[in-house]
């Protein structure tokens, strides 16, 4: 796999087109695609941010040798590589919960249930309780467990939407894929996540504003499983 074939395949594992990788980068859609035809090659800073955006060494996007294709492909101990999870992850999270999926039949007492499948990754999410509530999201491969996390929140004022929530949950971005984005505003709502730590072990905070006042509030935290 030359260059710009495996800059072709990140771009789209991570379910990007040209355009929104363009504007992650801060660079022209024409850009991209010439790295992808071949008749350009990206700067340093450019391999930088594609390296943090796709969570891989750098070494791993412009080698071009067999080992490192396939390693691309498939990660450690047959569990799929970190990008492929992540790509992966985003769709269900936009297909399920935040895109106003349907339940699917609950897997424990009282429990809601939320499912997305696309050939061997399997997503559900599963979460007890409304005012508070606490739950866990996480990805098989082939009906083995390869990442998790778990969540506890709760509403602590009047005004919450959950329709905001799910909006704001909706835009959870590629280089931090837990919950929403680090600020998401709509009408007098502000919702606000941070993070520490990467796809591989994890905790973070998010809250919500209704004008100055704090009405909902959520920890989670999670990564990568090894059998």
């Amino acid at each position: 796999m030359i260059l710009g074939e495996k800059l072709s395949f990140l771009r789209k594992q991570n379910g990007f087109s040209q355009e929104e990788l363009a504007d992650r980068l801060n660079i022209t859609r024409q850009s991209v695609s010439k790295w992808e035809n071949g008749l350009a090659i990206p700067e340093l800073d450019a391999l930088i941010a594609l390296s943090n955006l796709y969570h891989i060494p750098i070494d791993r996007i412009v080698r071009n040798d067999d080992e490192c294709n396939i390693s691309l492909k498939k990660g450690t101990n047959g569990t799929p590589e970190k990008a492929e999870l992540v790509s992966f992850l985003l769709r269900a999270k936009q297909h399920t919960y935040a895109g106003h999926g349907a339940e699917c039949e609950p897997s424990r007492p009282a429990s809601h249930d939320l499912r997305f499948q696309e050939g061997s990754l399997l997503y559900i999410d599963s979460y007890l309780g409304g005012q508070k509530f606490s739950g866990e999201e996480a990805v098989w491969q082939d009906e083995v467990p390869v990442w998790s996390m778990n969540y506890y929140g709760r509403v602590i004022g009047e005004s919450f939407s959950g329709d905001f929530l799910k909006a704001a949950l909706f835009e959870v971005p590629a280089e931090s894929p837990f919950r929403g984005p680090e600020i998401f505003r709509q009408g007098d709502y502000t919702y606000q996540c941070k993070t520490d730590g990467d796809f591989e072990w994890f905790q973070g905070y998010e809250d919500i504003f209704y004008l100055d006042k704090k009405i909902y509030e959520l920890h989670f935290h999670g990564g990568i499983i090894v059998p």
